[in-house]
């Protein structure tokens, strides 16, 4: 059994929500938007983008080391340990890989349920608590460290690798390790641009004219009489 939390569902349309009033719908709003902002940017899922992203940097170690080994076996026993070693690299790499896609392919709904959710009214009150300044800063930082380090190694393993020295192998897994950081380093940036993205838009930008009227707001006093 997944321990997992499920997505919410989407808002209902506007023919069918049986809403008894505004402040039962806004507390619905607050807590659906807050157990998707957990989902989104929690410490939980900082985790589990480290996890993977570890499982993938460890398979691409073994790739790259079958491949030095491979490319230096001096005997048979040499290249069978190299081939070894590709194969439990490549059993490492390939599901971190699919778990990595899936990691995205959830970060990617669950922003779709945000962008539906939060326009549904304001709630300045309950909404502070959702902006997560501080969070999401550190997202930024520590996925712009890990971009620019990851970034670093696929520049400098290639350019620093003399010929006759330093293997084709070498130089792939300096680079794979490299190009690991790099994207997990993207994927945190991303979350986190998008989640500030999201408050300044929907959060903090005023009211648009043409909004709906509140579900327990009064009609206008020059509002025509219905015949």
């Amino acid at each position: 059994m997944s321990r997992r939390p499920s997505l919410p569902p989407p808002p209902p349309p506007v023919e069918i929500r049986t809403w008894p009033d505004r402040e039962a719908m806004l507390a619905d709003r607050a807590l659906i938007l807050r157990a998707l902002v957990g989902m989104h940017l929690g410490p939980g899922r900082l985790g589990v983008l480290v996890m993977w992203a570890g499982l993938a940097a460890f398979g691409w170690l073994l790739v790259g080391s079958g491949l030095v080994m491979f490319e230096q076996a001096a005997d048979f026993f040499s290249g069978i340990a190299g081939i070894l070693s590709l194969l439990l690299g490549a059993g490492a790499l390939i599901p971190a890989v699919v778990l990595v896609s899936l990691y995205v392919a959830r970060d990617r709904a669950i922003r779709v349920l945000l962008g539906e959710w939060g326009p549904l009214d304001r709630d300045p009150e309950r909404d502070r608590e959702l902006r997560l300044p501080g969070t999401s800063l550190v997202w930024l930082l520590l996925s712009f460290v890990l971009a620019a380090g990851g970034l670093a190694l696929c520049v400098i393993g290639p350019a620093s690798a003399r010929p006759g020295d330093d293997t084709y192998g070498m130089v792939a897994l300096i680079m794979g390790l490299g190009m690991v950081a790099w994207l997990t380093g993207l994927i945190g940036a991303v979350k986190a641009l998008a989640h500030r993205r999201w408050v300044l838009r929907v959060l903090t930008a005023p009211a648009p004219l043409d909004a709906p009227a509140p579900l327990d707001a009064p009609a206008p006093l020059d509002a025509p009489a219905r015949r």
